[in-house]
């Protein structure tokens, strides 16, 4: 049997002031590499300090932008949901126009698909978008049940001002001179207000009607999180290999769909948009 073997206790210091006692001795050696650096440079340690501190450019904009995105997941159209004081003509007007726009928003994300078959190098681009765009059937189908529950005639539905901006919006996004990049970001961050908006709902303490309940489960679940996880990790990936210019051009059109969605919002409470 080895010396090694044998040990059971052994006192290790990497100064002359502090010592410890380790047990295992696997932790030996991880103990040596992880607290006696002199085999790594100072500006090696740096790099990687700064590497693993510096944000991606998603989170660069929801830090230097959470006064406007906040206006939009925490707006008193989806607080009022959380705490039951959702008046509920105003749930039938979101109900009837976002039936609308989703129906404008199924065109936008085939046109991401394409852009992605296209520009982006990575396949697992579009396993996400297919995900994504198999569920708006059920989505719309959704949408169909719960107006019947609350006798909003979807035939009747008027598209409002906010809601044709927005579509407008969306088909702007769906021209050939839109890079991948851009729409990409828009997806995102549609999907993404929606599903911190309904997870926010759902959040311990809530009062949210039983009738709306399942509203908020279907934006605000894990597994939709876990999807615009997805998209977000897609975003930063092609940002990260983007030019100066096409990601500040993809900030604004972020941008955009924050101040789209508070729009929606302000015409679902019954707030003329301009």
């Amino acid at each position: 049997m080895s010396h090694l073997a044998e040990i059971t206790w052994l006192h290790l210091s990497c100064d002359t002031t502090s010592a410890l006692h380790i047990h295992d001795v696997h932790s030996v050696a991880t103990l040596i590499t992880n607290s006696c650096s002199d085999g790594v440079s100072e500006n090696q340690k740096q790099n990687m300090e700064e590497q693993t501190a510096k944000p991606t450019v998603t989170e660069t904009w929801l830090r230097k932008h959470r006064l406007q995105y906040n206006g939009a997941t925490r707006h008193p159209f989806i607080l009022s949901i959380r705490d039951g004081s959702v008046n509920f003509s105003s749930f039938k007007r979101w109900l009837g126009q976002d039936y609308i726009f989703v129906r404008s928003f199924v065109p936008f994300v085939a046109s991401i698909l394409m852009k992605s078959c296209k520009e982006s190098s990575d396949e697992s681009d579009m396993e996400v978008i297919l995900g994504g765009m198999a569920s708006l059937n059920d989505e719309i189908n959704w949408f169909r049940n719960e107006a019947s529950k609350f006798h909003v005639s979807l035939t009747s539905v008027v598209p409002q001002n906010a809601n044709v901006n927005y579509c407008k919006f969306l088909e702007s996004l769906m021209s050939p001179e839109i890079e991948y990049s851009v729409a990409i970001t828009a997806f995102w961050a549609i999907e993404a207000v929606y599903q911190e908006s309904f997870a926010h709902c759902l959040e311990e303490g809530n009062s949210i009607p039983q009738e709306l309940q399942e509203t908020c489960e279907r934006w605000g679940n894990a597994g939709f999180g876990a999807y615009c996880k997805s998209l977000r990790d897609i975003v930063d990936h092609c940002l990260q290999k983007a030019s100066p210019e096409v990601v500040s051009k993809a900030e604004v059109f972020f941008l955009s769909v924050v101040e789209h969605e508070v729009e929606f919002w302000n015409m679902s409470v019954g707030e003329a948009s301009m």
